[in-house]
């Protein structure tokens, strides 16, 4: 059972969610909190309906890990080793594939997901403990493979700059993908590692249009900030790249080739591409945004994901799931293709492990025999 918000009226019932017109919340991607699949009981807000309500107010958690390096099985992930100093994400991106990860937290993959942060404090610090343990064998850490490194709460807590602080004293490679001008911030240490082969950024890009990115994804940066974030990594010798994730069929799509040329302009040396991905809840979430923004693409969106999916919104399929299938994603794979060659973003950088060292404080000590 979820938390009661005060700013809400309350109801409950079992296993279903009463579909109500409700308005937009101000800085948030999601309008409700759709049932959590794996709950027997819900909050239904359709008691809610003051326009000027500013809506939940977000609310920080410790995350008390154990560990914080996860290990990733994906095929479609290049990377092995991940770092996630938060769970839940305030960018409130309303196509975000990772809110039904807040389901196994007992809460709604809707306001819940951008509004309730667990935060891993201690990320740092077991994070060197990993990298000066015996066991560790140097390769690149992926910033992150989940939720978003450079929400707005790391400009007040800083974790995931003393993590990379960590990974640069170890000179332990690095990828950063994320959506925020904050990582500019962190240029010192990016270039630091960058000069041993070390670090390289990825800026996602959805759409180069403020009215569609300031609704899909309220509180991640805006497009030519992002644009700019390409320019000052770009300019300290870093690699950067961009990332069209996601693709949004019958409403970005027809964006690929501007966004790969502006990314290009601004010093981005290699690109990728992610198709829309819509598991369990987002699948709701994201088609009550259509309705609330752009209700005139919504069937024409809902029918393309079909086509690019056998008729389903959603196919798990690894390789298939971020790239869809039949003319459609043809269509789109060759555009993307054409797009990088045209404007030079086929230079995708190779990260090196071989600078890594363990720091001499960070050191087991040798037994009495050595």
């Amino acid at each position: 059972m979820y938390g009661i918000f005060g700013f809400c009226s309350v109801s409950f019932s079992r296993r279903c969610f009463v579909s109500v017109a409700l308005p937009v919340v101000r800085g948030r991607g999601s309008r409700s909190n759709p049932p959590n699949r794996f709950e027997r009981y819900h909050v239904d807000r359709s008691g809610w309906s003051d326009p000027d309500d500013p809506g939940p107010r977000t609310e920080l958690l410790t995350d008390r890990a154990r560990s914080v390096i996860a290990r990733n099985d994906s095929p479609d992930v290049a990377f092995d080793a991940s770092v996630n100093p938060y769970r839940g994400c305030e960018h409130g991106c309303a196509y975000c594939y990772a809110r039904p990860n807040h389901e196994y937290l007992g809460l709604s993959a809707g306001l819940d997901f951008e509004s309730r942060i667990f935060v891993k404090r201690d990320a740092p610090r077991l994070l060197r403990e990993a990298l000066g343990s015996p066991k560790w064998r140097p390769e690149p850490v992926l910033f992150s493979g989940v939720t978003d490194a450079y929400q707005p709460v790391e400009r007040r807590l800083r974790i995931t700059r003393r993590c990379l602080e960590v990974l640069a004293e170890f000179r332990n490679p690095v990828a950063i993908t994320t959506k925020s001008y904050l990582v500019t911030r962190d240029v010192d240490v990016l270039s630091d590692l960058a000069s041993v082969g070390g670090a390289a950024v990825t800026i996602s890009v959805t759409s180069l249009r403020d009215e569609i990115q300031r609704s899909l994804e309220p509180r991640a940066s805006s497009p030519g900030r992002r644009l700019g974030a390409i320019r000052v990594l770009a300019e300290a010798g870093i690699p950067v790249g961009v990332n069209i994730a996601p693709v949004i069929p019958g409403l970005t799509d027809h964006e690929i080739p501007a966004i790969l040329e502006a990314a290009a302009d601004a010093g981005a040396s290699f690109a990728g591409y992610i198709l829309l991905r819509l598991p369990h809840g987002v699948k709701e979430i994201f088609t009550d945004w259509l309705d609330a923004h752009v209700p005139d693409r919504k069937e024409k969106v809902l029918s393309r994901l079909r086509d690019l999916r056998g008729g389903r919104l959603y196919d798990a399929r690894f390789a298939l799931r971020g790239r869809g299938e039949g003319p459609f994603a043809e269509q789109i794979r060759g555009l993307f293709a054409v797009s990088c060659e045209r404007f030079g973003l086929n230079r995708k950088p190779t990260l090196s492990s071989a600078a890594f060292r363990v720091p001499e404080a960070d050191r087991p000590q040798m037994d009495l025999f050595g």
